[in-house]
């Protein structure tokens, strides 16, 4: 991973808040992040495929759904990055988190993880 794309794509505001959520909750589809960060889901979309083009994040169909998580081959400093981030800055998220636990019918996720 070349630290200057790493961190250009964590200067966006809502890839920033996307990483740092998926960080959190282990992986969640583009409805849940559409309704946590209150966008759009052509935007949310465009975001995430900017941070799957870096292989920050790895996507899995299940169903209708796509999850996206932290891809596990994310360079160790670079995951240290977004642990050390999140658990640094929990308040950053909090309105985040209380609207994506607000969320109805969010979709059930498989018991493991697919590549």
């Amino acid at each position: 991973m070349n630290p200057v794309d790493f961190f250009k794509c964590l200067a966006d505001n809502t890839r920033l808040q996307s990483l740092l959520l998926i960080e959190r909750e282990g992986e969640l589809c583009v409805c849940e992040l559409t309704m946590a960060l209150n966008l759009s889901q052509p935007k949310i979309s465009r975001h995430l495929a900017q941070l799957k083009k870096n292989n920050i994040l790895l996507d899995r169909r299940q169903g209708q759904w796509v999850f996206y998580r932290i891809n596990p081959e994310l360079a160790h400093w670079a995951q240290s990055v977004l642990a050390q981030t999140l658990a640094a800055n929990q308040t950053l998220l909090a309105k985040n988190l209380k609207q994506l636990y607000n969320m109805g019918d969010r979709p059930e996720r498989a018991s493991v993880f697919c590549s």
